[in-house]
């Protein structure tokens, strides 16, 4: 049943009105985050081993993934054969740019470098990648457990003065998170996401 122009118009309003309760939540959240960051950051219990990973080029350290850099970005991808995370990683492309002024960026995933290499390729990623291998980093980082089972998302670390590597902090990623704006789209769209699902990642149209 229509609920006519005023009905239209009280929600409209009651929509408005939550958009800035939303906004300034976000504010309140990002002030806390920043509190929780410099606490943790001060305990020891922020160092983080300098984890060895895998690249086509060969084994490469954590501390050698800042480059020039004091910021590090590390996305945790569960590789190939997830659509989501094939989704999130195909965003980042036009960020790469904006993201690398201010910090380096990586994307990690179980796959071998060979297998990442080549979906890389495929997908026109531009940013490095590194391959977990044998390293516990994933695990350790709460992105993984022991039976290998992964999670999404990406972890932030701050090298200091003295070379000590800090974990700063992470979010994981999902649907309707701030890290992929398909979903913000689809919600206004007339029947939402409508069971959606990312399958243009095994070469169709994802429709």
């Amino acid at each position: 049943m229509d609920a006519g122009p005023a009905g239209r118009d009280d929600l409209e309003a009651e929509i408005g009105e939550k958009m800035q309760a939303w906004m300034a939540l976000q504010g309140d959240i990002a002030g806390l985050r920043a509190r929780w960051r410099k606490l943790w950051t001060a305990d020891d219990a922020s160092i983080v081993a300098d984890y060895a990973f895998e690249t086509p080029d060969g084994p490469v350290r954590l501390s050698q993934l800042f480059g020039d850099r004091d910021d590090l970005i590390v996305v945790h991808n569960m590789g190939r054969g997830c659509g989501y995370c094939t989704l999130w990683a195909d965003g980042f492309i036009g960020l790469l740019p904006h993201l690398e002024s201010r910090a380096a960026f990586v994307i990690s995933s179980p796959d071998d470098p060979s297998t990442q290499a080549a979906f890389a390729a495929e997908r026109g990623w531009p940013f490095r990648m590194i391959a977990l291998g044998e390293s516990h980093f994933a695990q350790d980082m709460g992105f993984a457990d022991d039976a290998g089972s992964y999670m999404p998302g990406y972890s932030t670390f701050h090298r200091g003065e003295d070379g000590q590597i800090r974990r700063v902090s992470k979010d994981f990623f999902g649907p309707g998170d701030p890290y992929c704006g398909v979903w913000h789209f689809f919600d206004q769209l007339a029947e939402g996401p409508a069971g959606w699902y990312p399958r243009f990642a095994y070469g169709d149209d994802g429709a």
